[in-house]
């Protein structure tokens, strides 16, 4: 049997995030995805959306490429009013509110866009690229691959929300 190398394992583990991201995306109506429990509670729309703008940042830096939300003009055609380099980190209920989208196609094409992205780079990693340090500012340094499993963990927590939001009856 032969062993599987870390580029595999990376890539298995981000496809997670997209079966659980779909899972949530599918047969969801937009009126459903925008509802906010209780009122103040964060949307699938707003959970989807920060878990990919969280991801592709990330991973572009890691990457040194630029993000998908910018290189393909993802801002402007979602037209939240959000400043552009905005993902979600750290949002006031009125932030969470301006994440609202008419039609989840556009929410499913940059899930899949960064997804994409998000293999391509992992696709070509070696073990020892996994000790590289990407991010200084922290005691220990950051390496490449505490950061991919950082976002990795994020993503799919934050996926577990939005399936969770999608089970709640909406009267809560």
């Amino acid at each position: 049997m032969a062993s599987m190398e870390i580029s595999g394992l990376l890539e298995d583990a981000f496809s997670r995030i997209d079966t659980i991201v779909s899972g949530v995306l599918d047969g969801l109506e937009p009126e459903h995805a925008n509802w906010r429990p209780g009122g103040v509670g964060n949307s699938i729309t707003w959970l989807v959306w920060h878990l990919g703008r969280a991801q592709d940042e990330q991973l572009a830096h890691v990457a040194g490429t630029e993000s998908v939300w910018r290189r393909d003009g993802y801002a402007g055609r979602f037209g939240f009013a959000l400043d552009p380099g905005d993902h979600g980190y750290g949002h006031s209920s009125a932030q969470v509110d301006a994440v609202h989208v008419e039609s989840l196609q556009l929410l499913r094409e940059y899930h899949q866009a960064v997804l994409a992205q998000s293999i391509a780079y992992v696709r070509g990693l070696a073990a020892t690229d996994l000790d590289r340090v990407v991010d200084k500012r922290w005691n220990p340094p950051v390496t490449l691959g505490v950061r991919l499993i950082s976002i990795i963990d994020d993503c799919v927590q934050h996926g577990g929300q939005a399936a969770y939001v999608k089970g709640l009856p909406r009267t809560v």
